[in-house]
This record gives C-alpha cells, structure tokens and sequence, in this order.
C-alpha cells in the first residue's frame, strides 16, 4: 500500500535512501537543516556466509552536504551500520555509494556543483 507521507519525503532526499535508513533525527536552525538516518538492521548476507550468526556492531557516521531546501544549508548524517559475522574475522558493510568520491557531496549535488 503506497504511503503518501513517503513518497513526498523521499522527492527530497538522494534515490533509494528510505529503503536502507530510517530516520532517526531532524533539527532546523536558521542557517542548517540536519537529519539523522540510521541503516536498518538488515545484514548484506552472501552465500558464504548463509547460515552463520550475524550480529550488528555498531555504526560509523558520515556527514554529507546536499542540495539547499527552503534557503538551509543541508546536512545529512548517515550512521552506517557494520555486522560481526560469527566465528569469522569479518566485517560486513552494504555498499551503498552516498558521496560523489573524493567529496564529502551528495552524488546529484556535486554533479549538479560539477565538482
């Protein structure tokens, strides 16, 4: 079932973001909008490691500067979630690109920039 609450958000945050965070957090000032995403709590799990204990670990957080909205510098933190793959010295991560490389600019924003 659609939900329209959504889908508007969605029209103003980088493809596909919704589908692997939540949000957590949002603040506004008069100059910044920040908000916090967090990965959700769903292992990228590969035939090798099928079967095996996954556990969550932690997260590492990425800063991410995006298009303006209503005049605000906007500012997106990713708290990237990491797996513990039991009995193994492995850490699994979703590859999910979220920066232009080299930058700290959300893919579209730093072409839109031409960075």
């Amino acid at each position: 079932m659609a939900d329209p609450e959504r889908d508007a958000f969605s029209l103003f945050l980088p493809e596909g973001v919704l589908d692997w965070f939540t949000v957590v957090s949002s603040t506004k000032t008069a100059g910044t909008l920040r908000i916090v995403f967090e990965e959700k709590n769903i292992p990228p799990v590969t035939e090798e490691i099928r079967g095996c204990h996954v556990e969550s670990k932690g997260f590492k957080e990425i800063t991410v500067d995006d298009f303006p909205v209503r005049g605000r510098k906007t500012v997106l933190i990713f708290r990237r979630r990491y797996w513990k793959v039991e009995g193994k010295d492995l850490l699994l991560k979703r590859d999910i690109q979220l920066t232009w490389e080299g930058t700290q600019l959300e893919k579209e924003f730093a072409a839109f920039l031409k960075v």
